[in-house]
């Protein structure tokens, strides 16, 4: 089966996001085609999961803040005796 991520991160936790989340896995499963949701905040995961469609919504796993730092090239370097400048 073919996968469609897509980027929740900016929608609203509310009932119009679930049902357009629910039937567009609706229409692409009749397709062939899972959607799995990114970046979804604590309150849409929240809300999927009070509406009983977490096995209907699967959200991809949520990466530790160090693996994010690392996908966006976060670094820090600098000596501990040095003040700042």
């Amino acid at each position: 089966m073919r996968t469609l991520a897509c980027q929740v991160g900016g929608l609203e936790a509310d009932a119009a996001t679930l049902d357009l989340l629910a039937r567009l896995q609706l229409a692409a499963r009749r397709l062939g085609i899972e959607v799995r949701l990114l970046d979804a905040t604590p309150e849409l995961r929240e809300l999927v999961a009070f509406a009983g469609l977490t096995g209907v919504l699967p959200f991809e796993p949520e990466r530790e803040a160090e693996q994010r730092e690392e996908a966006l090239g976060v670094e820090e370097e600098g000596q501990l005796d040095d003040p700042a400048a």
